[in-house]
């Protein structure tokens, strides 16, 4: 017998998913997942001077800002043909590169990583033994037992309240949480220093872009930083070397804490890189400029289809004709008049038209965007995988050479703790 599950809406997003399920048994038959809210951003934008769209478009979303602000107005000055000063574009492009660390960190440690580590069996372990298991993986300075000692302390007081505070309403005990109880406590501390080593990230952007979130710096053709020496009211040394120190210390914790917790987090649980495997025609485009005219990047972009890196069309800028004559929306099961066939941006207009969900019909406010009248992945792992075809040395290098530490420094954490458990002496 067939029953209809709704979940609305899904949370860890920013945004409003509803996901909507219809279940044969443990099987599901059919999916809808649509965007329940009505943002109207384009309406919003209409008349109003081109120059003042970024700072609307932004707003769109509270989390993912900078982005929007600056496909916005890379997109007036595209259509005008501006030459930027090269400054301007490395001040965006340590704004937008700070976002993306600090979305990454938050992302795995914030809204994912307690999926996969038991909090409370922290509370079993030993804070000298996880001090020196996690201090023989890398030079982090908050790897000590005093740290984990203090964070014992804190887990204990939420466990002896009652509630657990921040970590309440989780899988404890679940025996799909398989990460040995050594391990909780170095998961557990990392998350809580996360908190705070995200706040550097916030800082860079704060500076260098105004106000985080929705910075204020952007005007069409350049920013509006002024750099000076002695006035406080711009971009002093002083600031630009604290933006230096806030990197740094990105850097460091990037190195020696989030990328070996992916490994030892992704390592202990690879049967689920099995599970919900989506779409496999990949697009991103060239982003990180270091030109005035858009035409140089440090990050390559393109189309990979069927997961095939040989199959790679690279997109050299961002006015490139084979990226902008191939994009088509449609509102099949859109709210929004017409619904006939996908059409270009450039030819679309957005006119609600609210008839309730119709699982069948229209359902939902967000469109559907194609690539050739194909679906794309976006994201991370396109822009990882084009990187990788284009041949961007640095890259190749952290995914087929450098990081190959990463899973042996994984083995060796799994397998001291086994030997800590066994009482018997352990040796790389």
């Amino acid at each position: 017998m067939s029953r209809r599950v709704t979940i609305d809406p899904v949370t860890r997003i920013e945004g409003h998913l509803r996901v909507d399920v219809e279940v044969d048994g443990d099987k599901v038959k059919k999916a809808w997942a649509s965007g329940q809210m009505w943002r109207g951003a384009e309406n919003i934008l209409i008349g109003r001077d081109p120059r003042d769209a970024w700072a609307i478009t932004q707003r769109i979303c509270g989390v993912c800002t900078t982005v929007h602000a600056l496909a916005s107005v890379r997109s007036v000055e595209n259509a005008l043909q501006l030459e930027l000063p090269v400054n301007a574009q490395y001040i965006r492009n340590v704004i937008i590169l700070a976002h993306a660390v600090h979305d990454h960190i938050v992302h795995f440690y914030h809204l994912l990583a307690l999926d996969w580590v038991d909090v409370t069996s922290a509370l079993k372990a030993d804070p000298a033994k996880a001090a020196s298991l996690a201090e023989s993986l890398s030079s982090w300075s908050g790897n000590s037992k005093a740290e984990f000692s203090k964070v014992k302390e804190r887990l204990s007081g939420f466990v002896g309240t009652g509630p657990l505070g921040i970590f309440t309403n989780g899988y404890w005990g679940h025996p799909a949480m398989k990460l040995p109880p050594e391990i909780s406590p170095i998961a557990v501390t990392h998350y809580l220093q996360a908190l705070e080593v995200q706040r550097h990230a916030n800082k860079v952007v704060s500076i260098l872009g105004g106000k985080t979130p929705h910075i204020e710096n952007v005007v069409v053709g350049s920013v509006a930083n002024a750099l000076a020496v002695h006035s406080q009211a711009v971009l002093t040394v002083e600031r630009l070397l604290a933006v230096k120190d806030w990197i740094d210390r990105l850097a460091d914790f990037v190195k020696n804490v989030y990328l070996i917790d992916v490994a030892v987090v992704g390592g202990s649980y690879p049967e689920w890189t099995q599970i919900g495997r989506g779409i496999v025609d990949y697009i991103s485009v060239p982003d990180i400029p270091v030109d005035g005219r858009n035409t140089e990047f440090a990050l390559a972009g393109g189309h990979i289809a069927g997961a095939d890196l040989a199959s790679f069309k690279q997109i050299k800028m961002h006015d490139d004709a084979y990226f902008k004559d191939g994009v088509s929306e449609s509102v099949k099961h859109s709210w929004y008049e017409g619904g006939k066939g996908p059409l270009h941006p450039y030819k679309r207009e957005t006119r609600p038209q609210y008839t309730d969900f119709k699982d069948d019909g229209k359902y939902s406010w967000l469109k559907s965007p194609a690539f050739y009248d194909k679906p794309m992945q976006v994201g991370p792992l396109p822009r990882a995988l084009a990187v990788v075809a284009a041949g961007h040395k640095p890259t190749i290098e952290h995914a087929t050479q450098k990081d190959q530490e990463l899973p042996v420094r994984r083995a060796d954490h799994l397998e001291r703790c086994t030997a800590q458990r066994e009482g018997r002496a352990w040796r790389r």
